[in-house]
């Protein structure tokens, strides 16, 4: 059996949680609901589906730019459920350029995080792509909560949903 590189995994695992991501996403109408909140302390729905639709961006980032400041880092400024499908589907593709350009030395360097220009940590680049793509996953879930709560359907995931029932 062949062995596959770190990079191709990663790629490999990104691109499993893209369409569903991309499901998601693609029911939201920001529009109406940019400012649910579910509860006085959580983020805008709004806020979150950009967030969810940055994520992949942040991989591109890791591996060329080799940090993030979480702080200064600029948001796209989104106002329509088309502008957030278009900079979601244009953030994925920078990812995955990335992670085709990249091997598993480039995987091997240092990223930082840091919050107005102090460092938070250190790690390989290879150990927080994987993060990443769990960060990605996990505001995913946070979203579908907001969207069942605002009266949109989920669509399957993992497999069938209770309002997708497809399998």
């Amino acid at each position: 059996m062949a062995t596959k590189n770190f990079t191709t995994a990663l790629l490999e695992e990104l691109k499993m949680e893209i369409p569903s991501t991309r499901k998601c996403l693609d029911r939201i109408p920001l529009e109406k609901l940019f400012h649910f909140k579910p509860h006085e302390t959580s983020m805008e729905m709004g806020y979150l589906t950009l967030l969810v639709a940055e994520i992949p961006l942040w991989i591109a980032h890791m591996i060329e730019d080799s940090e993030i400041d979480f702080v200064t880092y600029p948001h796209e400024k989104i106002e329509t459920s088309q502008q957030l499908m278009a900079h979601f589907e244009d953030n994925v593709k920078k990812a995955e350029t990335s992670l085709l350009n990249a091997n598993d030395d480039t995987l091997e360097e240092i990223f930082t995080l840091k919050a107005n220009g102090k460092i938070m940590y250190t790690s390989p680049k290879k150990i927080d792509i994987r993060t990443t793509i769990n960060h990605l996953v996990h505001h995913r879930g946070q979203l579908t909560v907001y969207m069942r709560m605002s009266g949109i359907s989920i669509p399957s995931i993992y497999g069938p949903s209770a309002d997708d029932k497809s399998f």
